[in-house]
């Protein structure tokens, strides 16, 4: 039996002879926990996109109980795809309330360029919904490190209550690199150097055209930014991150694999297919 079998429950699948054809009906995800870190596994992207963005929509609901603004952290990238384009659609939320903020800009990319997460996060969310505010990271601003210092000021001012995010291949969370990253960062929001791993991705994901496109530096808010805010749902579907998930539940809390630190936050969902989970077998404890 493969670990797709043991992963996910009620799964019909047909062997060919010219591979594998997981053909997957009313499939009911896997719960499981790791440490502190919730888990489910959905049949594809698709599912599990739905399934974080049913849980933030949940979330807004319950945040907007108490009748003020719903501060909230928005990612970006292909693991959001899914998860924005199913929250979208969710009606009845309460986004006239929700002031939005999001993680990461590349330094000096240009908002129009196809890989600007400005451009992204207009295109997928606040161009679909209308939202009480949502603040940019100018990351074309003549003066990264300070509009950086006054990002990281305004988002601390707004105390965010839900933050949307993924894991990037070097587990990466925002564009905090394995070499950039630490888990007592005085600051809010800091420039970084983004290091070869991370920049392959970003083209391998079809953002750039290459790898010599892809932007150097980068404006991301700090892990400790991140590990503040009270609710984490992290969306991480796709075969290219079965390793880095893997990792980011089995090895030692270290900023070499920076998306370890998740595993002591209160409050984090993580929401995979059954691609991005495939490495997992024998590691978690189903419950």
């Amino acid at each position: 039996m493969s670990r797709l079998h043991r992963l996910v429950d009620h799964c019909a699948c047909t062997n060919h002879t010219k591979g594998v054809l997981f053909i997957v009906e009313n499939v009911q995800p896997k719960h499981l926990i790791v440490e502190a870190i919730k888990i489910e596994i959905h049949p594809d992207s698709k599912a599990a996109g739905a399934a974080a963005a049913q849980a933030a929509g949940r979330a807004l609901i319950e945040l907007g109980k108490a009748g003020g603004p719903i501060p909230v952290i928005f990612a970006t990238g292909a693991s959001q795809l899914n998860t924005l384009d199913a929250l979208t659609r969710i009606e009845g939320l309460p986004w006239n309330r929700v002031c939005g903020f999001h993680m990461d800009e590349y330094v000096g990319l240009d908002v129009h360029h196809p890989a600007s997460f400005r451009r992204y996060l207009r295109e997928r969310l606040t161009e679909k919904v209308k939202m009480k505010s949502f603040d940019e990271i100018d990351g074309s601003a003549p003066n990264p490190e300070r509009t950086a210092k006054e990002y990281g000021e305004k988002l601390r001012a707004a105390n965010p209550q839900l933050c949307l995010l993924g894991i990037g291949e070097n587990g990466h969370l925002a564009f905090n690199d394995p070499g950039v990253a630490s888990f007592t960062d005085p600051l809010d929001a800091k420039i970084v150097d983004l290091d070869a791993e991370c920049r392959q991705q970003q083209a391998a994901e079809g953002w750039f055209a290459s790898v010599d496109e892809v932007a150097k530096r980068a404006i991301t808010l700090t892990i400790p930014t991140l590990l503040r805010v009270p609710k984490l749902i992290v969306s991480v579907p796709g075969k290219r991150k079965a390793k880095i998930v893997l990792r980011a539940l089995s090895e030692p809390i270290s900023t070499e694999c920076p998306a370890t630190i998740l595993r002591t936050h209160p409050d984090v969902t993580l929401y995979l297919d059954v691609e991005s989970a495939n490495e997992l077998d024998g590691l978690v404890v189903f419950q």
